[in-house]
């Protein structure tokens, strides 16, 4: 019970500073005062337990409520007045010595004996207190999702992209590959669970609509069709990441330019990057209208499912927009992991809050609803531009060929990288069919002719409320994060072109250092304040103007559906292999690239009509 060294029994309230009349320079020196003693008591007394305060006085009366208050708080204050006498402990052999902790007076005064009865009650005590914070936590979480609560979670959200991590999909385990580069260790399950976080996003949504408007027989053959397209442009792709001289391929644009020269390059840089501006702003939309159905959500649960809940969007893309600007200012963003972890994880979870609603609501039905041929429609055209959008609704839900490179260069050789790949997509792309087949089914045998477009944010469920603010919750939370992963390749794409046209120029090259109060100091860029700002804020004005749902993944799906996951693969395939026209497998890909661009094109062209109908109409 000597003099200890500081290190061994430090407070977590006492701060680790010393001083010359420490002994020794070891001690901890104590600095609380009066005022901080009073600020510690009262964190560690306030907490969860004055939420139920009320309900106490309640059961009490006005009597005996406050009376038992006040006594309680004498007790207290007594039992503190005798333990804070405890803790000088009048040691025979060394002298007074200060009790560090309450098992350590009970050690010191009492005894072994009942030092440990002490502890059994102590440990009891901290037990109780996690199940009470459990139980406190979630029905806090079932109660408490409104607009208040979004802003808290996407300004936490601004600091997980910035924690220092590895390549998003890569880890580094000190190893070097072929190239120099960390040795790649990815398998065909870590494959398996990136092509799977990476196709189930915002539009499986969309799938119960797609699969009304087509009907019972068409719907579910289109998700199957499409299942095997995506399937057949993963195969060709991934035979394109080694060139004929072992030349790794690591990204999409990196294969366009090996295989197809720098004309065809430029054409796909421009689809891609338009493929990640037209995302972005499909994101703004999806986000408002989750948002705005958290609010109609609460509003239905309070009013009735009858009355008129009607709430804008236009508040909530500001709303968005402006978090977008200050996480596009965010610097080194390549370093994303725990952004997509979050994003993944919150795009499962609503996805199968979906699907599960929608199946307890067949349940609760008792019967499938829908037909054969699907929502009628007043004529034959408009029925046409419906099945049109909903196959550009299930071409937006689907492919993933603009990162297929990007993961198959995580994957550790010996065996194929391209075996693994094929592998890899035939199994993500089977449990991505099963769950796509069930979301949009159950969603559609649920609600039949009115299946919403969106199947959490048109109001086919109104109950449980707090799950749907839930899953909208994580809508939210999954497209914070995703806004941002689909605008970083534009951004660098664009701030590279510039710093390569004008390496001169100040605007473009200078970063300035600026320290904004209680924040860390952080270097700034012209360029990239004023392109990533009139970039996020295009986007949200566009989503504005435009605020359908729908109409917009299709017109996406359609538009990048044939060009990015048809054309380019099999084109690259084309010089891979060196298939020399009209052979029998340059004919098959050629009526497969062919059939998909007829695809595309009444895709793209129902969409189109059903934004302007949506628009003007």
């Amino acid at each position: 019970m000597g003099h200890e060294v500081a290190e061994d029994n430090q407070s977590p309230l006492l701060p680790t500073s010393s001083s010359s009349t420490d002994v020794s320079a070891v001690l901890a020196k104590r600095t609380g005062t009066l005022r901080t003693a009073v600020a510690h008591i009262i964190t560690g007394v306030i907490g969860a337990g004055v939420l139920s305060l009320a309900w106490s006085i309640a059961q009490l009366g006005w009597i005996a409520g406050p009376i038992c208050m006040l006594a309680f708080a004498g007790v207290t204050i007594v039992s503190t007045y005798l333990l804070c006498d405890c803790y000088m402990f009048p040691h025979p052999e060394y002298g007074p010595n200060r009790v560090k902790s309450y098992m350590d007076a009970v050690r010191f005064y009492l005894g072994e004996k009942q030092h440990k009865v002490c502890g059994v009650i102590a440990q009891e005590s901290l037990y109780g207190n996690t199940l009470a914070y459990v139980i406190t936590s979630a029905s806090s979480i079932k109660s408490s999702f409104t607009t208040s609560s979004f802003l808290v979670s996407l300004t936490i959200l601004l600091y997980w992209p910035t924690m220092a991590v590895q390549h998003s999909l890569e880890l580094d385990n000190g190893s070097c590959d072929d190239d120099g580069h960390p040795a790649r260790t990815g398998t065909l399950w870590s494959c398996v669970a990136h092509i799977i976080t990476a196709v189930i996003g915002s539009g499986v949504l969309s799938l119960a609509w797609s699969t009304s408007q087509l009907g019972w027989l068409a719907g579910p053959i289109a998700l199957l069709i499409f299942a095997i397209i995506t399937y057949l442009s993963a195969f060709l792709l991934s035979d394109c990441y080694r060139t004929n001289n072992g030349t790794r391929n690591k990204s999409y644009m990196d294969a366009v330019r090996m295989y197809l020269g720098r004309k065809r390059t430029w054409m796909c840089a421009l689809l891609q990057n338009l493929s990640l501006y037209g995302t972005d702003i499909a994101y703004v939309i999806t986000t408002s209208t989750s948002m705005r159905a958290i609010q109609k959500s609460n509003c239905y649960h309070r009013e009735g499912h009858k009355a008129a809940c009607s709430y804008g969007d236009t508040s909530y893309m500001l709303l968005f927009g402006g978090v977008q600007v200050v996480m596009s200012q965010i610097p080194d963003f390549h370093n994303m992991e725990w952004l997509s972890v979050v994003a993944a994880i919150m795009s499962f979870t609503y996805s199968f809050i979906g699907f599960g609603l929608g199946f307890a609501q067949v349940i609760e039905n008792g019967r499938i609803q829908g037909s054969i041929t699907g929502v009628p429609a007043d004529s034959v055209a408009d029925k046409l531009w419906l099945a049109f959008q909903a196959l550009g609704d299930i071409a937006f839900a689907y492919p993933y060929s603009i990162i297929l490179l990007e993961i198959q260069d995580t994957l550790k050789s010996p065996p194929p990288e391209n075996k693994t790949m094929k592998t890899a997509s035939m199994i993500a792309i089977f449990v991505t069919t099963f769950f796509y087949l069930c979301c949009g089914c159950f969603g559609y045998a649920a609600f039949g002719n009115n299946t919403p477009g969106n199947l959490l944010t048109g109001f086919g469920f109104y109950e449980p409320y707090w799950l749907i603010d839930f899953a909208n919750a994580c809508i939210v939370l999954h497209l914070v994060g995703g806004y941002q992963i689909f605008s970083q390749p534009v951004f660098a794409f664009v701030e590279r072109w510039f710093t390569n046209k004008f390496p001169g120029s100040g605007f473009v090259n200078n970063f300035y250092t600026i320290k904004l109060p209680l924040l860390p100091s952080f270097q700034m860029n012209p360029l990239k304040i004023c392109f990533r700002t009139a970039y996020v804020a295009s986007t949200t004005v566009i989503a504005m103007i435009f605020p359908y749902f729908n109409q917009v993944l299709g017109v996406l799906g359609a538009l990048n559906f044939w060009p990015l996951a048809i054309y380019f693969p099999v084109e690259m395939y084309f010089v891979q292999k060196k298939i020399q026209p009209w052979t029998r497998k340059w004919v098959v890909l050629r009526t497969f690239s062919f059939f998909c661009l007829l695809v595309t094109i009444v895709g793209l062209i129902g969409s189109i009509q059903g934004l302007i109908s949506a628009k003007f109409g």
